[in-house]
């Protein structure tokens, strides 16, 4: 999971660029990088670390140019150094390009690149598509590209790379510098695109890059499309090679900030309707609850939609620390079980002695629920449920989502009609 952002017609791109990434930090920490265009010269910074470290207001400031991309990365392919870092460019024809998502078949993808003379010089899926798209470009002319020779570049880098993925692109096309922003032939992964008050033009990820700048979302990019912006120009919209969509449902559930805006609405509406479904489910079985607490954040909406639904009181039970980083592999169990506290500690009070229903996004391993319920049972609760709004994740995922084998996947090691039971007794 990564995030990007791209913008053109702006006095000064760079410090919106800086500002719209940070609004989708969420969906990558690992590294950060921005890249404008000047005139024909390309300006680029990139490093490790959060936006803030990596890319510093001393060297955002010297970046000059009215069109560029940025971009947060979380690696699922690659080594996670700062040669895998996004954005990346290509001298011949010059092109900027960021992307999120998985390229699934990067081996062929290598070797045809090294049979016409290009290099892949880093880990990360994204320079092979910028390779593709380069070639296929040149392939039809060396310079001087138009928008119909975009056109066919970009379906036939669609019909060349599989995968889930969205990538937008800085190039020069028609004489004037352009921002195009790409999505594979079932939607996979999001972009979605807007206008400033400026008249300039941006593309995001998530809709609420757009909106700390004010920007207003005119539509999302369509499936196997591209759309192309300039600035103080109406966008055009390209079909080229669209599919049946097939849009990440980990978006949705747990991704995605819950003010940010889909093809199927506002994020927060989404896990609140999952939370009403989850509710009725719920008094089908004829049980009852004292209180509803959510394992944070993800799950709010959901538990809040819950406790209306049941008439209990919705309380906060968790503290989440936002500053513990990441826990990395631990040795022993009380080390594992001392760096979930730190990440989440429970209030006794919202516990002890209560009939307590829990709400999550989804379960995975399963690993991480059972130190959960294991700590909440310190607390002495009279009972505990366990509600999940998602459906049972069967299946691993190759489209860019950090997601274990089918092996590791707690609700794939039962039979559909025990799967409630099983759960409950492995957590």
């Amino acid at each position: 999971m990564c995030g990007f952002v791209g913008l053109i017609g702006a006095s000064r791109a760079a410090p919106v660029l800086h500002l719209g990434l940070q609004a989708i930090q969420h969906r990558g920490q690992d590294a950060a990088g921005i890249a404008t265009s000047d005139g024909g010269r390309f300006h680029l910074h990139k490093d490790l670390g959060m936006v803030t470290q990596a890319l510093p207001a001393s060297v955002v400031e010297g970046m000059g140019g009215g069109a560029g991309i940025a971009h947060v990365r979380y690696p699922t392919i690659g080594l996670g150094t700062r040669e895998d870092a996004q954005p990346f460019y290509t001298r011949h024809p010059g092109i900027l390009m960021a992307h999120n998502g998985n390229v699934t078949n990067l081996e062929e993808l290598d070797r045809d690149l090294t049979a016409r003379g290009f290099r892949v010089q880093s880990s990360c899926d994204c320079e092979p598509i910028l390779l593709v798209l380069a070639d296929e470009l040149t392939r039809l002319r060396s310079a001087g590209h138009t928008l119909d020779d975009l056109a066919i570049a970009t379906r036939r880098v669609m019909e060349r790379v599989r995968g889930g993925y969205a990538a937008v692109a800085v190039l020069e096309v028609d004489g004037r510098d352009t921002l195009v922003a790409l999505r594979d032939s079932h939607g996979i992964r999001p972009a979605v695109y807007g206008r400033l008050p400026s008249g300039a033009w941006m593309v995001a990820s998530e809709s609420v890059a757009l909106d700390v700048v004010g920007a207003t979302v005119v539509g999302h990019v369509p499936s196997g499309a591209m759309v192309v912006l300039r600035g103080g120009e109406e966008p055009i919209v390209r079909e080229l090679l669209p599919r049946a969509p097939r849009h990440c449902v980990f978006e949705r559930l747990y991704f995605a900030r819950p003010d940010s805006v889909t093809e199927e609405g506002r994020i927060n509406a989404v896990r609140w309707q999952l939370g009403r479904r989850l509710a009725e489910e719920w008094l089908r079985k004829g049980l009852t609850a004292d209180v509803v607490v959510a394992v944070p954040d993800t799950s709010r909406p959901a538990a809040t939609a819950v406790a209306e639904a049941l008439g209990v009181p919705d309380r906060e039970g968790f503290i989440k620390n936002r500053y513990s980083g990441r826990t990395f592999i631990m040795p022993d169990q009380a080390t594992r079980d001392a760096a979930l506290r730190l990440k989440l500690n429970p209030m006794r009070e919202v516990f002890e002695g209560k009939r307590v229903l829990m709400i999550d996004d989804s379960i995975v391993r399963g690993s991480t629920m059972r130190r959960i319920v294991r700590m909440i049972r310190q607390l002495n609760p009279r009972e505990v449920h366990l509600g999940i709004f998602a459906p049972p994740v069967l299946h691993p995922c190759f489209y860019g989502i950090d997601m274990p084998s089918k092996g590791e996947l707690v609700a794939a090691q039962h039979a559909p009609e025990l799967l409630e039971v099983e759960l409950a007794r492995a957590l």
